[in-house]
């Protein structure tokens, strides 16, 4: 998956975002640049958090931007990663919602939407990927941890 992104440029390294809105928009630009998804798409992504609350941070330091299946402006389905030297905070009374890494989701293909889901889900149960993901700076150093603990 990690080599994934680095072929599709699907991803980014950022220093910081000045809030979680920023950071959430800033998470979806890869995505905007290819034609996989629409300016709007990082908005609906906002709006859904402001209304249902930073149910994007799915563990410490890890948060899953995205809207709903088959959203509005949605082309292709892909994931995309974004890591930010500094966390930013989704609750300032939860530390615990704070994210440094972003997998950006856009879906309009189900069965494809499930195959990046599971392997997302297996990249993430795996604690070292996680701590090496939080050190990374480079596409180079993605494909490293890919061939390290996947390949």
């Amino acid at each position: 998956m990690l080599k994934k992104f680095v072929e599709k440029n699907h991803y980014k390294f950022a220093k910081n975002a000045s809030d979680w809105k920023e950071a959430v928009r800033m998470s979806c630009e890869v995505l905007e640049q290819d034609g996989t998804v629409e300016e709007n798409y990082k908005e609906d992504i906002i709006r859904c958090i402001e209304e249902y609350g930073p149910y994007i941070v799915i563990m410490p330091d890890v948060a899953m931007p995205h809207s709903q299946e088959c959203a509005k402006g949605v082309h292709k389905t892909a994931i995309a990663f974004m890591k930010l030297e500094e966390p930013v905070s989704f609750d300032p009374e939860d530390e615990e919602k704070d994210a440094t890494l972003f997998f950006t989701l856009a879906s309009c293909n189900p069965e494809e939407h499930l195959e990046n889901m599971a392997g997302l889900a297996e990249l993430l149960s795996n604690e070292d990927i996680i701590n090496e993901l939080k050190e990374a700076k480079t596409p180079k150093d993605l494909l490293e941890i890919q061939k390290k603990y996947v390949d």
